[in-house]
């Protein structure tokens, strides 16, 4: 296979061969960006991963040097050096410890949606319609009588001047209800989606990284968001022992900790969040890779148990899906594990809450997370 190819779950494939008509910076920069991904945001760490595949496969030559690269990564604005306190010299020189920009975060974001979403990537600002005619907030251009109730902002001056000359001619000219014209729209669906990401240790045990493939994920679909459906809102947590949010610029970071998975608190928080959103529609996409096996008690301890399905925490976590059922709030799972147990969990789960499941391994998560995404924008009207 020519150029570069992430394989989820097996890692990096290179080749020798070169693209013409790109940049050795843009050619390096590709391959440098999926490495940042991998060390969650570590420049050094990739830096050294660079230099391994430069001893194997020769990315870097006479005329184009690592140092020319991490030369112009400053110059360009991808990385910057902080300066240690007592240190000399300004930022961006010397040897202080090296950080991403926000520019890079960025870059690292749309990435992530070119590598998976691919096409997408080039798609202008859009919105998911249902095809129902009526007061909605996006005018079609199609004109219609005025009804009693329609929103005056709606009307279309131009058209209903013309029937008032029409109608009365131009020495009496008057404008009266009958004359009135609006322009047709359709309801168009805004969704308000919490993002739920396992940091349990289990997501990178077994020898198989699961937590790269989630983070590109969330990366990918927070900029497809941000780009595509700009009045949609997405927010991101993490729950291992316990839940937290974290930010857009956090996700290039993520890492996995030394947690056992507390989906009960994911859940409370990924709810409390929606509850203060607009937005009629709402949801909850989970990406997780095991069952739930830590709850926190109401005396502020955490029992846990990881051996097998524990019957308390499992009550527990349908007890959640049916809340967020009575809240209108479907749930989709993303199941990245196979196991016959979690899969019976997830049944139960799923048909407590009446949301989905995906019961499926790291390949085309992305695509299916994008392809749900859409389909659940559809107004139900």
């Amino acid at each position: 296979m020519d150029g570069i190819n992430f394989d989820f779950g097996k890692g990096f494939i290179f080749s020798k061969h070169i693209p013409k008509d790109i940049s050795p910076f843009e050619r390096i920069f590709d391959i440098f960006k999926d490495l940042l991904t991998h060390s969650s945001g570590d420049i050094e760490e990739a830096f050294d991963w660079l230099k391994m595949l430069d001893k194997e496969y020769n990315i870097f030559t006479d005329d184009y040097t690592f140092e020319d690269f991490e030369a112009d990564l400053k110059k360009k604005g991808y990385i910057k050096e902080e300066i240690e306190p007592g240190e000399e010299g300004n930022a961006g020189e010397g040897n202080g410890k090296k950080l991403l920009t926000a520019k890079m975060e960025s870059a690292l974001r749309e990435f992530a949606l070119d590598q998976i979403f691919g096409k997408l990537k080039k798609s202008g600002i859009g919105n998911h319609r249902t095809s129902k005619l009526g007061v909605g907030d996006e005018r079609e251009g199609e004109n219609r009588s005025y009804q009693y109730g329609d929103d005056m902002s709606l009307l279309n001056m131009t058209e209903s001047l013309k029937n008032a000359q029409i109608n009365h001619g131009i020495n009496d000219l008057q404008l009266t209800e009958d004359d009135l014209i609006v322009e047709e729209s359709k309801h168009k669906a805004q969704m308000s989606t919490v993002l739920m990401i396992d940091i349990s240790h289990s997501m990178i045990l077994y020898g198989e990284d699961r937590i790269t493939p989630a983070k590109k994920v969330a990366m990918a679909l927070v900029e497809l968001i941000h780009r595509k459906y700009p009045k949609d809102t997405i927010d991101i947590i993490v729950f291992g022992d316990e839940a937290w949010p974290i930010q857009v610029k956090d996700l290039p970071y993520l890492r996995v900790g030394p947690y056992h998975t507390n989906t009960v608190a994911g859940l409370e928080l990924a709810m409390d969040i929606l509850r203060r959103k607009r937005n009629t529609n709402k949801q909850i996409f989970m990406i997780t890779d095991g069952k739930p096996s830590c709850v926190q008690l109401p005396n502020g301890e955490f029992y846990k148990n990881s051996n097998g399905l524990d019957e308390m925490i499992v009550n527990l976590c349908l007890n959640k899906a049916a809340q967020a059922r009575k809240l209108k709030i479907p749930i989709t799972t993303f199941m990245i594990a196979q196991d016959p147990y979690l899969r019976r969990f997830i049944e139960l789960f799923t048909a407590q809450n009446k949301g989905k499941a995906f019961l499926t391994g790291l390949k085309g998560l992305g695509e299916m997370i994008f392809e749900d995404y859409e389909k659940n924008r559809i107004k139900k009207i």
